[in-house]
């Protein structure tokens, strides 16, 4: 092989991401790139992911007071949301059609160069579940709990428990490390977070409009 088709063999073969298999996870985890508070249990791990678990608070929009979003008007958005929090053993219950904001029990931290892309489980989807919109994409440098964006599709009522496994996470190897991780990304936006925050595009569209 020539010096410059190895070369390009090589730029090739780095350019495409490659999915972690549960032995790579592990093997991840183990070196401290992926890190999971509290730590996973082995029925967490699955062929290629790993489930997270619902925690117990969600924020629940109160669409009775409010007659539409403000993007411009922060204050106002955060007051259309109530915060509630479920006792282990009680149940959450998502009505048809509704939206609410929950987050995951156990808390991730990815290296700068791995990804995580936060999936529904297909149990759930069966019964008409969603769990994020379009935020599926978690940045390499990301730390905290994940946020999920649970709509119910079906025409019945689902109840759901904290501490049930609510979404799974595939993890992704970047062909080098970002030299902006999220963490460290100024202006970042939910870097950290401990419970459901709701949308901060308001600092974004307020600018716009200066």
């Amino acid at each position: 092989m020539s010096e410059r088709l190895a070369l390009w063999y090589d730029c090739s073969f780095r350019s495409i991401a490659l999915v972690l298999s549960d032995v790579d996870i592990k093997k991840y985890i183990e070196a401290g790139k992926i890190r999971f508070e509290p730590e996973l249990s082995p029925e967490q791990f699955g062929s290629c992911s790993v489930d997270l678990r619902l925690g117990n608070e969600f924020n629940v929009f109160e669409y009775q007071r409010f007659p539409f979003v403000d993007l411009k008007n922060p204050v106002g958005y955060q007051e259309m949301m109530r915060k509630v929090v479920v006792p282990d053993g009680e149940p959450f219950v998502l009505q048809p059609s509704d939206f609410v904001l929950a987050i995951t029990m156990e808390s991730m931290e990815l290296a700068a160069d791995v990804l995580g892309r936060l999936e529904g489980r297909s149990s759930l989807g069966r019964l008409g579940i969603i769990v994020h919109g379009t935020a599926g994409l978690f940045d390499p440098g990301w730390t905290g709990k994940a946020t999920l964006e649970l709509s119910n599709l079906s025409r019945l009522p689902v109840a759901l428990y904290p501490g049930m496994r609510i979404c799974s996470f595939t993890f992704e190897q970047l062909s080098s490390p970002s030299s902006n991780p999220y963490r460290s990304k100024p202006g970042n936006k939910y870097a950290g977070q401990q419970e459901p925050i709701g949308s901060q595009l308001s600092s974004e569209v307020s600018k716009m409009t200066k």
